[in-house]
């Protein structure tokens, strides 16, 4: 069994070699593409030992030639494995010329170079490049390259590389070359070449130094007139960063390529970002809303990391955050200005709460910085990227705008040009800001969800209100007992009218505005404050200011007066979503004990009075619909019940449908628009309002709300409501839905990213046929199972996105899934790993259940041929 050894942190050492100059040299071919690496390599002065064999990675080349300083090796002077290439003896500088010879069309795994829809692309990041030439794969290794790229000219003739052309030209039987040049120094994860028949959308930008920028999109000629969206969101995040951050671009062209086949959402390759089409093509009749707002945010993403990422880079894999948790922080202010900063915000934690915290909570719980990996692909989490960039925004708001700058500021001053750690970052803040982030490092280090229990008193005598905050962190894999946090609760206390009252702790002076930051940094603290005329309403964590679980005693009427009055928006919305949740677990109790199902209590209630508040913007309102997903929910059980949960769910929005009902009408009548499609956040707010109305509207099985549904699918002037109406109705018992949903299959059958939406359509139904449905579609001629985007659109949507069908008892769910990524495994590890995750929570179900799950996860371990990837994964699940 491939099984990879623990890599751990405390075992960094630096390189004992180092590459000055990289010289690369393509023939390209769809099946035999050649390979000439010519490397100026000269020995590390930091490493301690003088003489050290010249250890080189690779994976899965054929080695042609190999030549030091000119004269070529004999086979007693080098070793090579699977995974590595050893040259014993080298001088203190030498030239290194490695020939390989590669296959991009069987290459499955989507590493290094290979084919998708007929171009030859890269995927480097993180391990990549090893399966390209022999090289000390690694982050801080970084060197300038220069790449030439030769090719037949009517199969490739575009051909691109990182940096800006040098130079060009035709080559005798039809061939063409490109040289490319990067004068940046970086890692050999962020190189990147593209080849093949591609048209190509250009626009310019003017930095504020008056420096012009060529920017390009390259896409399949087809794509093109999709591609207006993605070039406008460059061009606001390339003005959005030197607005911010005070950041231009600093190559003469920046490039996107679009590509089908990719294991992941988006590469930010210096100069040349290689994407997920899924994340560049958008036109009003093709992408709905939330595609618009994700290419926005992916687009700005990967520019972002120019800097955050590029310039500045990781150490070693262990810092991955470094850049990730940081430009994800950058790309979540960037869309919050382009938009609605309280619903980016509220979208953002709810990804956090829903699958993050999940994450904490399971057998692949790891922190920030993680000390240890076996296969490094299987970290890139939601606890890197997302609770990443949560730790960022706590340092943001401890250091307040201007001092965050001033450490970003200095952070690049120090290390442009570098491979560098977390601490060398935090430690930017803290000389930048003059304060102390010694325990707040904690949030490196210490895996898991905090936990603050809020006790709260009110002295009318002495006018005096006092909150006493305990935390407290569950114990993780590897870490059974953690240190205090330093957590900032953002806070303000609220009169009987929802005013903020003025605040003044014991020991100042005099009140301090009308909201505070608290330091918690002890296991337990009690702030009191001085001058509180009549007992109000804490409203606290606003803005979500910590990746923490808050429990506090607030009643269900203190809960609704919240969400009805908060003026912090965030802290109004999740008031509204601890109200939901109680009553759907109060609810999930009564199907468990088979009692009758109680009311929607003051929820009902509460929603009207969001639905009638004239002030609240509509996508506020169409949040506030949204009741707390099948998946959140089971988070908040010890013992899983998905049938519960379930039926308590869809009794609650039922009933919710039937109390609200006139109300719900009138409201999608308001926010119905005939005109023409606009991605302004206003237009997205009606949309997105009007359609959480008719999905409530439809569960009341009225002719007429059905038929409105209907309508919407067939004559829907954008895709966004098209797709709304017809999740509705694939959720729907009835024969409704069959017809609408075959003729968008036949009407989009040729758009791939399209059909991606038709199959998750379908493999998210409740219907009581979905399970039978998933396993034809995966007999279905559109179903590609190569396909990263069409398998996560199928089976992935099915076994994370529908858990009331994937983990019904006869565990006929778990053996679909464990049979593919059995077969998905072979040849593309890192799409069956992240498949196979789905079964992590195994333990939490009833016994039934975990017999079912384990039963597939030890048959997977239990392979000959497991990748090391799924074999991380499966045995930190089963506990090995």
């Amino acid at each position: 069994m491939n099984r990879n050894k623990t890599i751990h942190l405390e075992d960094y050492c630096p390189p004992a070699y180092l590459v000055e100059r990289v010289n690369l040299h393509f023939d390209l071919d769809e099946a035999a593409t050649r390979v000439k690496a010519t490397l100026e390599l000269r020995r590390n002065p930091a490493t301690a030992a003088p003489r050290q064999p010249l250890v080189l990675d690779g994976n899965q080349l054929h080695l042609l030639s190999l030549h030091m300083d000119g004269r070529e090796l004999s086979g007693e002077e080098y070793y090579r494995d699977e995974e590595r290439l050893v040259v014993s003896e080298v001088p203190e500088r030498f030239v290194l010329e490695v020939e390989t010879l590669l296959n991009p069309k069987d290459n499955g795994a989507l590493e290094g170079l290979y084919l998708s829809s007929g171009n030859l692309c890269t995927q480097c990041e993180p391990e990549g490049f090893r399966r390209i030439t022999y090289f000390p794969d690694r982050p801080d290794v970084m060197t300038v390259y220069r790449t030439t790229l030769v090719a037949d000219r009517e199969r490739f003739p575009v051909l691109l590389a990182n940096g800006n052309r040098v130079a060009h030209g035709e080559l005798e039987g039809g061939r063409h070359f490109a040289e490319w040049d990067d004068p940046f120094p970086k890692p050999s994860y962020l190189f990147a070449l593209v080849a093949g028949k591609l048209a190509c959308l250009e626009d310019t930008f003017t930095t504020r130094s008056e420096r012009p920028i060529t920017l390009q999109i390259y896409v399949e000629a087809h794509n093109l007139d999709k591609c207006a969206h993605a070039m406008h969101a460059l061009k606001n995040a390339m003005r959005w960063d030197e607005e911010r951050f005070g950041l231009e671009c600093d190559l003469d062209q920046y490039m996107i390529v679009a590509v089908d086949d990719f294991n992941m959402g988006a590469m930010e390759n210096k100069g040349l970002n290689i994407f997920n089409s899924k994340y560049v093509l958008a036109r009003p009749d093709t992408a709905t809303d939330l595609d618009y707002q994700n290419i926005e945010g992916v687009i700005g993403h990967e520019y972002f990391h120019n800097w955050t990422g590029n310039r500045v880079t990781c150490r070693d894999w262990f810092q991955l955050s470094l850049k990730e948790g940081l430009t994800v922080f950058r790309d979540q202010e960037f869309s919050a200005d382009q938009s609605a900063r309280a619903i980016k915000r509220i979208a953002d934690v709810r990804l956090l709460r829903t699958a993050q915290f999940a994450e904490d909570a399971g057998p692949m719980a790891h922190p920030v910085r993680p000390s240890c990996y076996e296969e490094i692909n299987n970290f890139y989490t939601l606890t890197i990227y997302n609770k990443g960039a949560e730790v960022i925004r706590m340092m943001h708001t401890l250091l307040g705008e201007k001092g965050f700058r001033r450490g970003m500021d200095l952070y690049f001053a120090r290390h442009d040009g570098q491979a560098v750690t977390t601490d060398d970052f935090v430690r930017a803040m803290e000389d930048a800001a003059g304060v102390d982030l010694g325990q707040f490092r904690r949030w490196y280090t210490q895996a898991g969800t905090p936990e603050i229990q809020v006790e709260r008193r009110y002295d009318a005598a002495s006018q005096t209100y006092s909150l006493t905050l305990r935390q407290s962190c569950p114990p993780t894999p590897g870490q059974g007992e953690k240190q205090p946090f330093h957590i900032p609760v953002s806070m303000a206390l609220l009169d009987p009218q929802g005013q903020r009252l003025p605040l003044q702790l014991r020991g100042e002076a005099q009140p301090d505005g009308h909201s505070h930051v608290l330091s918690l940094t002890e296991t337990q603290q009690t702030f009191e404050f001085v001058g509180v005329p009549q007992e109000p309403l804490p409203s606290l964590l606003r803005g979500f200011s910590a990746p923490v679980k808050l429990v506090c005693d607030l009643s269900d009427a203190e809960l609704a007066f919240l969400a009805g009055h908060d003026d912090d928006a965030f802290n109004r919305w999740d008031s509204g979503q601890q109200l939901a949740l109680r009553v759907l677990l109060r609810l999930v109790g009564d199907f468990q004990q088979g009692r009758a199902p109680g009311d929607a209590g003051a929820l009902a209630h509460a929603l009207a009075n969001t639905l009638n508040d004239p002030h609240l913007e509509p996508a506020f309102k169409a949040q506030a619909l949204l009741l707390p997903s099948e998946i959140y929910v089971a988070e908040q059980m010890e013992r899983i019940d998905p049938s519960a949960i379930h039926q308590a769910r869809k009794h609650l929005q039922k009933a919710l449908a039937r109390e609200l009902r006139l109300l719900l009408l009138t409201v999608w009548q308001e926010n119905v628009d005939t005109g023409p499609y606009g991605f302004e956040p206003q237009a997205v707010g009606r949309r997105s309002l009007k359609n959480a109305c008719l999905s409530y509207l439809a569960l009341l099985d009225e002719p007429v709300c059905v038929e409105l549904c209907a309508n919407q699918a067939e004559r829907g002037g954008n895709m966004t409501d098209v797709l709304a109406a017809l999740s509705i109705l694939a959720q729907h018992e009835g024969t409704e839905g069959a017809a609408p949903l075959a003729r968008f299959y036949e009407k989009w059958q040729q758009d791939p990213l399209v059909v991606d939406k038709w199959f998750t359509l379908q493999a998210t139904s409740g219907r009581a046929d979905a399970g039978a449905r998933v396993r034809e579609l995966l007999d279905h001629p559109a179903f590609n199972l190569r396909n990263p985007n069409r398998v996560r659109s199928l089976l992935g949507a099915f076994s994370t996105a529908n858990p009331y069908h994937f983990h019904a008892a006869s565990g006929d769910g778990y053996a679909l899934l464990g049979d593919y990524v059995r077969r998905i495994d072979a040849f593309n590890p890192q799409l069956a790993a992240r498949l196979v995750a789905a079964f992590n929570h195994w333990r939490r179900y009833d016994e039934s259940r975990q017999r079912l799950m384990r039963a597939q996860l030890e048959e997977i371990l239990e392979r000959p041929d497991v990748s090391r990837d799924v074999a991380e994964v499966v045995g930190k699940s089963l506990g090995r």
